[in-house]
């Protein structure tokens, strides 16, 4: 599961099936099962993360797998090992799945050509992150029953995120309307490739949108000036109320995580159990992720 780019509509279908069932599971007294039970799953991830990494050892877990997070902090990378070194290290253990999280793009892909397991891409730099565009999917799908129809505005920092990747090969897939909505200075160039609508002005890129996904500033992958201000960002691409109020009346609020209240969101907007599904994204993460592991093992013998 390297990323969303050359899945098919039955593919992403199946998986949200599957996730579907996941979250009913996930909502029962007894929530584990023993679908991973022999299974080995290694979460090896070089940037740090919150709800990724917690969300894929739950799952693991849930399903009775053994999960080991490796700490990279700790690890001999930090004596100068290479990141092929430690895969094959790693592979020599036997482990029946390895979740990876790099900084640069195209990392994940290559270390999958040195293991003999199943490689789950949790983010590669600027390029993908699958199970997020799966879990925002899900979200999207259980709150219209539908994806296909939706007109969906992804809003801010489109240049560094692989989330809004991997959310516009989803959703342009499964028959949605995608437009993105962001400075000149945070869209990569020939992103009308990708299918989009681009509009720079949020009252315009928000009128009569279904769902409006909000992107994190991402200020740790900017190298130079992208915006003349964080209070400048808010004023003119910073959600409030008042730019809400310029799509459908009943639009939800998606946002992948980390917020950054006040730069890319407004609180009010954040915290509204109205509008706002963010938590409902959390939810379906574990079980996205349960679904993943799930399938990534059936045709894998035990070691």
């Amino acid at each position: 599961m390297l990323g969303i780019d050359g899945l098919t509509v039955e593919e992403i279908t199946m998986l949200l099936d599957l996730a579907d069932a996941y979250v009913d599971q996930n909502r029962k007294h007894d929530k584990k099962s023993d679908v991973l039970r022999g299974r080995t799953v290694i979460n090896l991830f070089f940037e740090n993360s919150t709800r990724t990494q917690a969300s894929f050892e739950l799952a693991g877990k849930r399903l009775g797998g053994d999960i080991m997070n490796m700490s990279v902090s700790t690890s001999s990378i930090k004596k100068g090992e290479t990141m092929i070194d430690t895969a094959m290290t790693l592979n020599a253990m036997h482990p029946d799945v390895l979740v990876v999280r790099h900084p640069d793009a195209g990392a994940v892909k290559l270390l999958s050509e040195k293991v003999t397991g199943a490689v789950i891409n949790a983010g590669d730099g600027r390029h993908e992150h699958p199970t997020q565009a799966l879990l925002d999917a899900l979200t999207i799908r259980r709150r219209r029953g539908r994806l296909d129809d939706m007109t969906v505005a992804i809003c801010g920092d489109v240049l560094h995120s692989r989330v809004a990747r991997s959310n516009i090969h989803l959703l342009t897939t499964m028959g949605a309307r995608v437009r993105v909505v962001a400075p000149r200075t945070l869209l990569p160039s020939g992103i009308e490739r990708f299918g989009v609508d681009v509009f720079h002005d949020m009252r315009a890129g928000l009128t009569d949108c279904d769902i409006v996904m909000m992107l994190r500033l991402q200020t740790e992958r900017m190298r130079g000036t992208f915006v003349p201000s964080i209070r400048e960002y808010f004023h003119f691409f910073g959600l409030d109320h008042e730019k809400l109020s310029y799509a459908k009346p009943d639009a939800f609020v998606m946002h992948p995580g980390p917020m950054n209240r006040g730069v890319e969101i407004d609180s009010d907007i954040a915290d509204d159990i109205n509008r706002s599904v963010i938590r409902d994204q959390v939810e379906m993460g574990v079980a996205v992720r349960m679904a993943c592991l799930d399938l990534l093992t059936r045709d894998i013998s035990p070691n």
